[in-house]
């Protein structure tokens, strides 16, 4: 299984691979640039040939994370911003050979949600009309903090269904998103997975975020937690862990780290859990 975590691009995207090798992950999230900017970065090209090389020989498989600031539901008015910075972290992912940039569903803040969505849309179609790269746009399940958006199968597979270029669109999976949104529950595994996977879900999820959550179901509050520690807590971790789905995708580990929680250390919990009761 490809786990790894995320991982800084502070001195060049060939470091940043051969870190998460040294980590001994088999998958890596990055920002391709400064994560609290939508300005434009100029690529590296000769840095980023050499990231893709170095994944492709040691199995590597990586994801880009879109800057925090970087919202699909903007209006018009924000709109060619977002649609140049976003094209410009797939122009920078593509270069590294990464399978897919992360974006958030997105939040709008007037009363109108319906009009959030169609901005959703509308902002995917500019950057996708434009883009020809092997990158995906992955669209990221959401918390509900701020405005209640984005949280349910239904929400991201409508909007994949409903863009122009669907086929340039996967899912990226938070679990502590799922959690605290409410859509997994102390105890509906089974039912939220059986149910994901009767609306095709499943089969469009290219990563994962693999986190603990902080606060318990239905609170809406985003805060990740070591794996194990937080409120969905390991029972439900091991339903989640062997899960077929699984077995071919990235799994990113976000959770808070510390000298007790390295990456290896949670490797550990994490294998511990998909090996228990075999």
């Amino acid at each position: 299984m490809y786990f790894g975590c995320h991982v800084s691009i502070r001195h060049g995207f060939l470091n940043a691979a051969k870190t998460a090798t040294q980590l001994r992950a088999r998958s890596f999230q990055y920002f391709p640039k400064n994560p609290r900017s939508l300005k434009i970065k100029e690529l590296n090209h000769l840095d980023a040939q050499a990231c893709d090389k170095w994944c492709k020989e040691n199995n590597l498989v990586s994801i880009a994370h879109t800057p925090y600031p970087t919202n699909l539901a903007v209006d018009e008015k924000t709109r060619n911003l977002m649609v140049a910075s976003i094209l410009n972290d797939l122009e920078i992912a593509n270069a590294c050979g990464s399978l897919g940039l992360v974006v958030h569903f997105g939040k709008y803040s007037e009363k109108n949600t319906l009009q959030g969505y169609k901005n959703i849309l509308q902002c995917l179609n500019e950057v996708l009309s434009q883009w020809n790269g092997k990158t995906l746009i992955l669209l990221e399940n959401q918390a509900g903090m701020g405005t209640k958006m984005g949280m349910t199968f239904e929400e991201l597979l409508q909007i994949r269904n409903l863009a122009l270029f669907s086929e340039k669109i996967g899912f990226c999976f938070d679990t502590c998103h799922a959690y605290a949104s409410g859509l997994w529950n102390e105890t509906n595994w089974n039912e939220m997975c059986r149910h994901g996977e009767k609306l095709g879900f499943f089969s469009h999820v290219k990563a994962v975020h693999l986190n603990d959550s902080k606060y318990p179901s239905g609170s809406y509050r985003d805060r990740h937690e070591n794996i194990g520690y937080g409120t969905i807590g390991e029972d439900r971790f091991e339903l989640f862990l062997k899960s077929n789905w699984l077995k071919a995708i990235p799994i990113i580990l976000e959770t808070p780290t510390s000298e007790q929680f390295s990456f290896q250390h949670e490797l550990e919990i994490i294998n511990r859990l998909i090996h228990k009761g075999r």
